[in-house]
C-alpha cells in the first residue's frame, strides 16, 4: 500500500512541477528574443512583395513545423499560403501571420532615407506580424502541452495582404469555418486595443486597347490607350465631389507607353474604392466601371478590367476587444534605450513632429468603444472577422508619428524598436489564448456577440467574386 502512495504522491508532483503558468510562458517570451527577432529580420531582408513571399513563408512553416506543428501547404490555392496546427478538441483558437512587403519602399534600418537597393520593404511591418503570431502559437503549444490541457491552435499563414485579399480566398474556401476565435494584431506607432475601423476595399486594373502610330508622322492614324486611361482618370476624380465623404478613391498609372513618339496602344491604371461600408464601395466601384468604358467609347479604344482585390470592412467583438486590452495593460508598454531614443527622435525630425512623445509606446491608449473612421486603411482581416469572432490590436512597431506605408517604418522595422513591439504583440496575444482556453465562458460571450453583430440573415459574399488568385498581381 505505500508503495502505491507513494508513486500517487511522485506522480502528483511531476504533474504539478511540469505544469506552466501564464507568467511562466511570457517570460519564455522573453528570453527566446534573440531568436523570434533573428527570424523576423530574415524576413524583413528578404523584402518579398504578394505571392511572391516563397522564403519568408518557408521560414515561418519550417519554424512551426520543428515545434510539432502540422502543416498543410498551399492552401485555398495560394502556393506561399499554410494552416499550421497543433493539439485536438475545442476551442480553436487561431492567429493570423502575415509576411509581404511593399513594393517601391527600399531602406535601410537608419534615420535617413537610403535605400538598400531591393525592390520592396517591409513598410507595413509584416515580417514582425507574422514572427509575433508564430512565437505566441508556439507559446500556447507549449502551455496547452505543458499542462495537459486539450483544445487546438491554429496559425494561418495568410500571403499578398497589400491589395491581393489572401485572407478572402481562405474564408471563401471555408478555411476559418471550424474555428471558434481568431486573435489578430498590427505594428503601429502606439499601443492600443481599441475598436477601430478598417474600410472595406475593392480594386481592380483597368486596360486599354488603343492603335498604335507615329505620334507626330500620322497621328490620325493611332488611337490611345492613355488618352482613354486620362478620360477615365479625370470621369472619376469629377466625381469625387458626388460620393459620400467618408470615402476613398485612389489610382496609379501601372503602364502609360514606353515613348512619346509612339502613340500607346496599351495603357493600364490601377482602382482603389474605400468606404467604412462594402455596399458604398461595390456602388462606387460599379460607376468607375462605368468611367471606363465612357472614356473608351470617347477615345475609340476597348476596355477590360481584371478584379484584384476585395475585402469587407472589420467586424468588431467587444469580448475580445476587452480581454485583448486587459492584457495589453498588465503586460505593459517598453522603453527606448539610449541607442534606441538617439534613432527615434531623428526619425521624429522627418516627420515634422514637435517633440518626442513615447508615453504610448511605455503605455496603453486608454479604451474607448468610440470608432474613428478619419485615417482607416483596409485589411483582409475584414473578411475573417464576419466568418469568426475576431479580436485585433495594434502594437508600437515604430517611432511614435511614423504612418504606414513610409520609408520610417521600414527603417524602425528593422531595429530593436520593432523587435520589442513585436514580443510584447507576442505576449499579449498568448495572455489572451491562454484565458480562453482557461475560460469556456469568455468564448461562448465572444461568439454571442459576433452573431448579434453580424445579424441572424447575413451570408457571406467575397466582394472579389468568384476569380482565382490574382497570384500575378505585384509582376
Amino acid at each position: 500500500m505505500k508503495k502505491y502512495i507513494f508513486i500517487a504522491i511522485l506522480l502528483t508532483t511531476v504533474l504539478v512541477f511540469g505544469q506552466k503558468t501564464k507568467k511562466d510562458i511570457l517570460q519564455e517570451l522573453d528570453n527566446k528574443n534573440e531568436f523570434y527577432s533573428s527570424i523576423a529580420m530574415n524576413i524583413w531582408e528578404y523584402a518579398e512583395v504578394g505571392y511572391q513571399e516563397e522564403k519568408s513563408s518557408a521560414l515561418l512553416q519550417e519554424t512551426l513545423k520543428k515545434e510539432g506543428f502540422t502543416l498543410k501547404v498551399g492552401v485555398a490555392g495560394m502556393p506561399t499560403a499554410f494552416i499550421a496546427e497543433y493539439g485536438s478538441g475545442s476551442p480553436i483558437i487561431a492567429f493570423l501571420g502575415e509576411y509581404d512587403a511593399l513594393p517601391g519602399l527600399s531602406q535601410q534600418a537608419t534615420s535617413e532615407k537610403i535605400s538598400n537597393g531591393k525592390i520592396a520593404g517591409h513598410a507595413c511591418g509584416h515580417h514582425l506580424l507574422g514572427t509575433a503570431s508564430t512565437a505566441a502559437a508556439i507559446s500556447i503549444k507549449n502551455w496547452l502541452k505543458a499542462n495537459n490541457r486539450t483544445g487546438t491552435i491554429r496559425f494561418y499563414g495568410c500571403p499578398a495582404e497589400e491589395g491581393g485579399s489572401g485572407k478572402v480566398y481562405m474564408s471563401r474556401e471555408g478555411l476559418f469555418n471550424d474555428v471558434d476565435v481568431v486573435l489578430d494584431w498590427h505594428p503601429a506607432n502606439k499601443n492600443s486595443a481599441n475598436p477601430v475601423v478598417r474600410l472595406a476595399n475593392k480594386s481592380a486594373k483597368f486596360r486599354f486597347y488603343g492603335v498604335s502610330a507615329h505620334a507626330s508622322m500620322a497621328p490620325e492614324k493611332g488611337r490611345s490607350a492613355l488618352d482613354a486611361v486620362e478620360a477615365m482618370d479625370y470621369m472619376t476624380n469629377m466625381m469625387r465631389e458626388h460620393i459620400p465623404q467618408e470615402a476613398r478613391i485612389h489610382y496609379v498609372i501601372t503602364d502609360g507607353g514606353k515613348a512619346p513618339n509612339v502613340v500607346p496602344d496599351y495603357a493600364e491604371v490601377y482602382y482603389y474604392v474605400r468606404h467604412p461600408n462594402r455596399d458604398v464601395v461595390a456602388s462606387i466601384f460599379d460607376r468607375i466601371v462605368n468611367a471606363s468604358k465612357g472614356a473608351a467609347l470617347g477615345t475609340d479604344t476597348t476596355t477590360d478590367y481584371e478584379m484584384i482585390g476585395g475585402t469587407h470592412e472589420l467586424l468588431h467583438n467587444l469580448t475580445l476587444q476587452e480581454v485583448l486590452y486587459k492584457n495589453l495593460v498588465e503586460i505593459g508598454g517598453f522603453s527606448y534605450d539610449a541607442k534606441e531614443t538617439e534613432f527615434a527622435e531623428k526619425i521624429s525630425k522627418t516627420l515634422n513632429e514637435k517633440s518626442l512623445d513615447i508615453s504610448l509606446t511605455e503605455g496603453v491608449l486608454a479604451y474607448s468603444t468610440k470608432l474613428k473612421p478619419k485615417g482607416a486603411g483596409s485589411s483582409d482581416v475584414g473578411d475573417v472577422s464576419f466568418n469568426v469572432p475576431t479580436g485585433t490590436m495594434g502594437i508600437a512597431t515604430w517611432v511614435p508619428g511614423t504612418p504606414a506605408h513610409s520609408w520610417q517604418a521600414v527603417a524602425a522595422g528593422g531595429t530593436s524598436i520593432g523587435a520589442k513591439g513585436m514580443i510584447l504583440a507576442a505576449k499579449t496575444l498568448t495572455a489572451t489564448a491562454i484565458d480562453l482556453f482557461s475560460d469556456e465562458s469568455l468564448v461562448k460571450k465572444a461568439k454571442e456577440d459576433f452573431l448579434n453583430a453580424r445579424g441572424k440573415d447575413f451570408k457571406y459574399t467575397p466582394l472579389l467574386g468568384d476569380r482565382k488568385p490574382a497570384l500575378d498581381y505585384r509582376k
